[in-house]
């Protein structure tokens, strides 16, 4: 039966917020200029149900259910009108690119009075020093943003570099100030004269918002700089220095282990299910990721289209299957009704989602990361012959001071010694301190070496939580390993990499650009070769 009219314009609501969704993962939902959801920590479900177009949202705070009647697209962002049951009228909800609601009037405002701040507070603090030359100018070539207010501290012939970052700033801005600070005392060294040395970095950052800078300059190389945190508090203009070798202490713990054949065997019906409903001669190119002892994701080229969770009844004690599909933060159950749904996604994803697909398709370009992570791991052994392939975790959660992380790959050398690596298909500036927050985390799991009954000498942290089982993990810090395709590297990334301490053994490692046809290496960069 061919679709009603209703139903046909459902779907194409349906499929326009997708798209939406899919092309800007960092989206935020809005209700009256108030952010509801940001779409990277929310989940969400579109599907047409009689002639409707449902748009469900759901997070650790709140959930929301909205019938869909009419999306307005404006510039970069859609205004979606909805009803609510039992509501008189229909709400207006915008979906936007990011969370950030800030007018450019009042971000820049914001800004130069924290300038001014900053000023007064540094010319009170270091008596006998001149403040020179703040400003929070755009310089793209430097890759310099407005966010930062930067600056010289002078006395006499020597000379420290300056950053600064206001609580006004998302909580990513700020912890992104290191990366900022260290490519700005390089650059006041490059361009200094000979009489004026640059001895080291003062970071500014909010009161409360220190531990992420802290734990990070804790590895920097201190032979190379004087490296000094404070915090501020910008109601008080109280300026106080941070000790950070404390932070070296922080709290690291490991989820246990899980028997990835042991979830595939719990999951198999639903995972059977799935796999029924797929194009004729796809099921050759699905990968199967235990996710838990008791969940599975079905992925195509890295992205997630359905999941099969085990858990218990709603109204017993046995244990039942949820299977749910949708392409990144997108689940919707499958059920008999949504059967078709799922189809026509299926239909879809591997329609756009292969080698030779279109790069203007969302769904081609979905994820990117996860689809390069999947290349490496079927062709790690191939790639990397020094690690071994057999042995290899795929998002590790592990946890430090309180925050959750996701380390992309785990593996071991043939010595074995732990290797991280962290993979990035596309430029980005905070790479190389985005994977040192990994690899202290690691360090700190394989230093906490405990006796345990049954062992002859003390297990790290991964050897008690049941991973690499029967290996003996070498007590060596591990290596890191970082990997983009060789044009999407930062140019930023090697100059930041040469101020890391001498103890993070790292090394660049740039790909191919056609990685999605063949993995292959074009150059590495190590420590001894980073100013080449």
């Amino acid at each position: 039966m061919p679709p009603t009219a209703d139903a046909a314009t459902a779907a194409k609501l349906a499929e326009i917020l997708e798209d939406y969704l899919a092309a800007h993962p960092a989206a935020a939902l809005l209700e009256d200029g108030r952010v509801l959801f940001d779409m990277r920590l929310a989940r969400y479900s579109v599907t047409e149900s009689h002639g409707r177009c449902l748009f469900q949202l759901w997070s650790e705070e709140r959930n929301l259910v909205r019938t869909v009647v009419e999306i307005q697209p404006r510039a970069q962002c859609l205004r979606v009108i909805t009803r609510r049951m039992g509501a008189p009228k229909p709400q207006a909800l915008e979906l936007v690119p990011n969370s950030d609601r800030r007018t450019p009037t009042t971000r820049d405002s914001a800004r130069r009075n924290y300038q001014r701040l900053l000023d007064r507070v540094l010319a009170r603090a270091f008596i006998g020093s001149k403040v020179d030359g703040l400003r929070s100018a755009m310089d793209l070539e430097h890759s310099f943003g407005p966010a930062y207010i930067r600056g010289r501290l002078l006395r006499g012939t020597a000379a420290e570099a300056i950053i600064g970052v206001s609580e006004a700033e998302s909580a990513s801005t700020i912890d992104g100030i290191l990366t900022l600070g260290i490519l700005w005392l390089d650059h006041c060294r490059q361009k200094s004269n000979a009489r004026r040395h640059f001895g080291g970095l003062k970071v500014i950052v909010p009161r409360g918002a220190w531990r992420t800078t802290a734990e990070r300059i804790a590895w920097l190389n201190h032979a190379a700089a004087d490296f000094q945190l404070f915090t501020l508090d910008e109601r008080s203009e109280e300026l106080e220095a941070v000790d950070f070798r404390d932070s070296g202490n922080q709290i690291a713990r490991l989820m246990h282990a899980f028997s990835p054949q042991a979830a595939l065997e719990r999951c198999q019906p639903g995972i059977d299910k799935v796999l029924a409903l797929l194009p004729q001669n796809a099921k050759a190119g699905i990968e199967l990721h235990p996710r838990s002892a008791a969940e599975v994701g079905l992925m195509l080229h890295g992205l997630e289209f359905a999941r099969v969770r085990q858990g218990a009844g709603a109204h017993s004690f046995e244990r039942e299957q949820e299977i749910t599909f949708g392409a990144g933060a997108n689940e919707t159950p499958l059920t008999a009704e949504t059967e078709d749904l799922c189809r026509e996604l299926c239909a879809r994803l591997f329609m756009s989602r292969h080698r030779d697909g279109a790069h203007k398709d969302p769904l081609f370009r979905m994820q990117p990361e996860r689809w390069l992570e999947s290349e490496f791991r079927a062709g790690l052994s191939d790639l990397l012959p020094s690690l071994r392939g057999d042995q290899l975790y795929s998002q590790v959660p592990a946890l430090s001071s309180g925050d959750r992380g996701m380390l992309d790959l785990l593996t071991l050398d043939r010595s074995n010694r732990l290797v991280v690596i962290e993979l990035k298909a596309d430029e980005d500036l905070h790479l190389p301190l985005q994977a040192l927050d990994y690899w202290i985390r690691v360090r700190a799991l394989n230093a906490d070496r405990q006796p345990t009954a049954g062992s002859d000498r003390p297990l790290s942290a991964f050897e008690r939580e049941g991973y690499f089982p029967g290996t003996e993990i070498s007590p060596l810090p591990p290596r890191l390993l970082l990997a983009a395709p060789a044009l999407r590297i930062h140019p930023a990334n090697l100059p930041v990499l040469r101020y890391l301490s001498p103890e993070v053994d790292w090394e660049l490692i740039a790909l191919g650009e056609h990685w999605r046809q063949q993995l292959q290496i074009i150059f590495r960069k190590h420590p001894t070769d980073a100013t080449s």
